[in-house]
């Protein structure tokens, strides 16, 4: 399996997080969950990593994610999507 998208989308994530808060000194990442879309000939199916701790920290974070991922959708340019310009 090819896991360079998965790569290549961590390293977009990174390059946004320097954009919107590299000069924010005050700022830390606590942690981070992952969800990655594997699909082949068997069907699909979703693979989550999380270094949140606690399992109820990161379905805490997911829900929270949901949450800014549909305020997002409502606003123009709310959402990066891929292969389109930032600008």
């Amino acid at each position: 399996m090819d896991t360079s998208k998965a790569g290549q989308l961590i390293a977009e994530q990174m390059e946004a997080l320097d954009r919107d808060f590299g000069d924010r000194e005050d700022l830390k990442i606590g942690g981070g969950v992952s969800i990655v879309l594997i699909e082949g000939e068997d069907g699909s199916f979703f693979r989550i990593r999380s270094n949140m701790g606690h399992p109820a920290m990161t379905l805490g974070a997911m829900r929270m994610a949901e949450d800014e991922f549909l305020r997002a959708l409502r606003e123009p340019g709310g959402i990066e999507r891929e292969g389109e310009d930032e600008d």
